[in-house]
């Protein structure tokens, strides 16, 4: 009898703890080819029409597990010029607009950034060689894409690394999230 009592506490206990703490979403990874993951499952970007403010007709659009927060964020390459950027319009979805300097090589490439912008704009550094760059990107409570399972962005916005590097990233992305949580608490 106490061993069955204290096997139902404990399990009690466990599903308290799971209830109360806040889903993770991990890491989504989205480049501007359509490719993308989220925790490493696979997710596919397909071109439609944004329907956020001065939203373009064609653009790439990501699937998310969670609304997100609405607003827009300015990818910036070195130097603060901004050339990319990635819109959450607060209905699960992501969409990347990637600028055409070097002409229209790939599914992203718009004419130009939407006509108008959310209220709720914040900017990103982009880092790495102009050819293979991007930007990690951890929203906090407010800024466009947050969601309270706390994703964290990877957003490649040229060439794309090989799969496994991606993995990599990803892994020590999060070992570095919950490193900080612990020494937090």
């Amino acid at each position: 009898m106490m061993r069955t009592l204290t096997k139902t506490v404990l399990l009690s206990a466990a599903i308290s703890v799971i209830a109360v703490m806040p889903a993770f979403a991990g890491l989504i990874t989205v480049d501007e080819n359509g490719n993308g993951t989220v925790n490493g499952t696979p997710i596919t970007g397909n071109l439609g029409p944004d329907p956020g403010p001065g939203g373009l007709g064609s653009v790439l659009i990501y699937p998310l597990p969670f609304a997100g927060t609405q607003g827009d964020l300015k990818l910036l390459e070195p130097g603060g010029v901004f050339y990319d950027l990635v819109r959450f319009n607060g209905d699960g979805t992501l969409i990347f607009y990637s600028d055409n300097v070097d002409g229209f090589d790939a599914i992203a490439d718009t004419p130009g950034p939407p006509g108008a912008f959310y209220a709720n704009l914040v900017a990103a550094d982009e880092v790495g060689p102009n050819n293979v760059n991007g930007s990690i990107y951890i929203p906090i409570p407010g800024n466009p894409g947050f969601d309270s399972s706390q994703p964290i962005y990877t957003l490649v916005s040229d060439i794309v690394p090989e799969p496994s590097t991606l993995v990599l990233l990803g892994v020590g992305l999060v070992g570095l999230r919950r490193g900080r949580k612990r020494s937090a608490a």
